[in-house]
């Protein structure tokens, strides 16, 4: 933990950490708010979103995309506010969760499949593909909590971390965004992916909260890095100067309430020698 700096702290559960524009965006999905920060640790509330925001990403002419996940909806901030970009209520399973948006504008989304937060038992979801336009479709079934998602730099590969899965998923993507070709890109044992990036060297940075760590781990399953904390690591990204700033989120807990009540959430920041690659 030494080599890590807390950037923000405060916060209530942070996730879906995106570098753009020269800020690192986030949802603090229990204070309901998505937020910006400059790397001098300056911090502006960009959205309200009362049904808890999540994952994040922009249109090709630059408008915010905000995953609202306990209505199932992906909303868009236009100039006067924000909208429905698409309604994902008959094709998520549950609650959404994160989203990777691709150069094009196309935008992946994942669910929970089930209620995790009160243990109902574990059933698989779908990540539902949303084009530019609106149009929404299922591209992928029987995913175990599909979470974190990246996209390779070339646009051919997307990456999504199955949380209860316990492992790194791969598809091919298409011209029209269509997902094919699953296959294992790594098993991650014990570890449990929630937010995910990818960086120049086709490694992914794996947050893991359940056994506090952040990882980066190779195709195969290599584990290249192991970094302990104490709270659990939530999500993270590449950002800053040539994307070599390493963002990770942490919190103390899941339960809306206490992250409510305790505010002990944290963006912390690291340098790398391997920049950013790829979406988000």
């Amino acid at each position: 933990m030494a080599e890590f700096k807390v950037l923000l702290d405060n916060l209530a559960f942070p996730e879906g950490p995106r570098w753009h524009d020269g800020k690192l965006y986030l949802s603090d999905m229990h204070a309901h708010q998505v937020l910006n920060v400059t790397l001098d640790g300056r911090k502006t509330i960009v959205a309200e979103v009362p049904t808890w925001p999540s994952g994040l990403g922009w249109l090709p002419d630059g408008r915010l995309l905000i995953v609202s996940m306990t209505d199932r909806k992906l909303l868009r901030q236009d100039a006067d506010g924000l909208k429905v970009h698409a309604d994902l209520s008959k094709l998520a399973s549950f609650h959404c969760n994160d989203m990777v948006t691709d150069g094009a504008g196309r935008s992946y989304v994942g669910n929970f499949g089930y209620d995790l937060l009160t243990g109902a038992p574990q059933k698989p979801a779908e990540i539902v593909l949303v084009e530019p336009d609106g149009r929404a479709r299922v591209a992928a079934t029987g995913l175990d909590f599909p979470n974190g998602t990246v996209v390779t730099a070339d646009g051919r590969t997307l990456v999504v971390g199955e949380s209860m899965g316990h492992r790194l998923t791969a598809f091919s993507v298409a011209a029209d965004g269509s997902l094919s070709n699953r296959r294992v890109w790594a098993e991650l044992g014990e570890a449990v992916p929630d937010g995910i990036a990818l960086d120049a060297e086709s490694a992914i940075w794996v947050a893991s909260p359940f056994t506090r760590e952040l990882l980066r781990v190779r195709e195969g399953g290599e584990i290249a890095e192991r970094h302990k904390f104490e709270a659990m690591p939530i999500a993270c990204a590449l950002g800053g100067p040539g994307r070599r700033t390493l963002f990770v989120l942490t919190s103390e807990s899941i339960n809306p309430d206490e992250c409510r009540a305790k505010r002990s959430a944290r963006v912390w920041t690291r340098e790398v020698a391997v920049g950013g690659a790829g979406w988000p």
